[in-house]
């Protein structure tokens, strides 16, 4: 059987399509639509923008952004994060448009469709790209794993659950305890 793929689309075609519903993502040139995300999804993502808040008031040092924001990562690669954090040193990649290049932390909260994409070829990217932490958030499970992307792509540094409380590399002082995280 014959079969042919389309040539990539890069992220100057990317901005041309109109805001709004559905989500879509740009991961290595394929445009990728996504429902909205579920209600968990969506208290999950309020909890941790409230810990990142909170944490940022005391401790100025960077900023942090909820979805969807776009974030350019190469000419085949714009994603949005669920959430992001940027250090203050590199606060100079954000834009008006969105955030242009890797952010220091990035938070994927899974879904039944972004799963494969968020456990697959977007974590390669961020790796690839110079993202230095990244979190993925399982609700099902309710578990934290957290990458350090330049020591392992593939295996978290650690899985965290239950009442457990972790620190991230990238936000010195800060404490996570998972309970926090699925409060629901």
């Amino acid at each position: 059987m014959l079969s042919t793929k389309a040539r990539p689309i890069t992220r100057h075609e990317y901005v041309l399509i109109p805001e709004g519903a559905p989500r879509q993502e740009l991961i290595e040139g394929d445009l990728v639509m996504a429902p909205s995300p579920s209600s968990f999804h969506q208290e999950i993502l309020l909890d941790l923008a409230g810990i990142f808040r909170d944490f940022l008031r005391e401790n100025p040092i960077g900023k942090v952004y909820i979805a969807p924001l776009d974030t350019y990562l190469s000419e085949i690669n714009v994603f949005q994060p669920d959430l992001l954090f940027i250090r203050q040193e590199n606060l100079a990649i954000i834009e008006e448009h969105g955030i242009e290049g890797a952010p220091d932390l990035a938070i994927e909260i899974l879904s039944k469709s972004g799963t494969r994409f968020d456990l697959g070829p977007k974590k390669s990217v961020y790796a690839r790209t110079g993202v230095e932490e990244l979190w993925i958030i399982d609700p099902a499970k309710r578990t934290v794993a957290l990458y350090r992307l330049a020591e392992d792509v593939n295996t978290p540094a650690a899985t965290y659950r239950g009442k457990q409380s972790f620190a991230s590399a990238v936000l010195p002082g800060l404490s996570v305890n998972v309970g926090d995280v699925f409060a629901r």
